[in-house]
């Protein structure tokens, strides 16, 4: 069994990881000192396919396979749980 990621989960990981980086982990201190959400960096995340990972196109989600879905929740942890929870807890 190959459990490698293929080129496509490769380069949706670096566009995940690329847009956490810029967008979410610079707040993320802020975000577990205040308590206060990172709104803008989540309005942004719709586009990309992020929230609705697995949910069904005709029902507005992303239709993203479990493995995508996995690489969207870690690359959030990576740089800030609280969202990446929250994220989670919506999909």
């Amino acid at each position: 069994m190959n459990f490698e990621l293929t080129a496509e989960q490769r380069e949706f990981q670096r566009i995940v990881h690329d847009f956490v980086d810029k967008e979410v982990r610079p707040h993320a201190r802020h975000v577990d000192e205040t308590g206060e959400f990172n709104w803008a960096a989540v309005r942004k995340m719709g586009p990309m396919g992020m929230l609705g990972l697995q949910v069904p196109e005709a029902y507005g989600g992303a239709a993203l396979d479990a493995i995508c879905a996995t690489i969207a929740i870690e690359e959030l942890g990576w740089a800030c749980g609280s969202t990446a929870l929250a994220i989670s807890a919506h999909n």
